[in-house]
């Protein structure tokens, strides 16, 4: 650990953001573990605020749980996504006290007491078929210590379903609006709004859709300028942003 990670640590105590015996817990381990497969960083919570996630797409259900295994030792929450059926079954036998969500396919255990929640991120989805991405939105935005509210169904084509639930998304500090089709809703919630607005492309959609390149172009060209854009089916990468944002709001 250098003078900068160090201090960052120290911060982190000092602020309550890190528990003691979390923090001794950084000191006692090393800042990489070398798996042969896989580097493990183990000072990613130090550095960045959340430990390293497991991308588990390619990998072995063995490669997996050993790094879930170094994550644990190190005393450090482990979430993962992209959690195929076939890991889901074999890591759930390893780890049975976590929770997996299926519709997500995400993998979490937590380690020692969570913090509290701090910020508010409200999750939109245009159809239902976007709830997969949606779900990884949320259950990343939760593990990074956010409270969440998750409103399904709500796409542009009956823009008064959006309209009625309008005064339970005023007043979030960050909004992930996941869409596909047409993708024309984080649009129409940003103007809504004044806050940032986290928008997904999703690969809903039928043949002129592209597999969500025209989602994405529409998002890239919203005319709400509080609308940012991640990448096609990114619900991870929204939802940690969100909860991100979040969180300094209420610093």
């Amino acid at each position: 650990m250098n003078d900068a990670d160090l201090r960052n640590l120290l911060k982190q105590v000092q602020t309550g953001e890190l528990a003691i015996d979390a923090a001794l817990a950084d000191l006692r381990h090393p800042d990489m573990v070398d798996l042969g497969y896989a580097h493990v960083d183990l000072q990613r919570r130090a550095r960045c605020g959340f430990p390293e996630v497991i991308f588990c797409q390619g990998k072995t259900c063995e490669w997996i749980e050993g790094v879930v295994h170094k994550l644990i030792e190190a005393g450090q929450h482990c979430l993962a996504t992209r959690v195929s059926d076939e890991q889901a079954a074999h890591l759930g036998k390893q780890f049975p006290q976590a929770q997996q969500d299926r519709l997500a396919r995400t993998f979490w255990l937590p380690t020692g007491a969570l913090e509290k929640s701090a910020g508010r991120v409200t999750i939109l989805t245009a159809g239902t078929s976007d709830l997969p991405v949606a779900r990884e939105a949320l259950v990343t935005a939760q593990a990074i210590g956010t409270a969440t509210h998750l409103i399904v169904d709500v796409g542009v084509a009956g823009i008064h379903r959006l309209l009625a639930h309008r005064q339970e998304f005023t007043d979030s500090d960050a909004i992930v609006v996941v869409a596909g089709m047409d993708g024309a809703l984080p649009s129409v919630v940003g103007g809504l709004v004044d806050c940032p607005v986290i928008a997904v492309p999703t690969s809903v959609g039928y043949g002129a859709a592209f597999g969500g390149v025209a989602a994405l172009l529409t998002m890239l060209n919203a005319c709400s300028a509080n609308v940012v854009v991640v990448n096609i089916d990114a619900g991870f990468k929204a939802g940690y942003i969100a909860a991100v944002i979040a969180k300094r709001a209420n610093v």
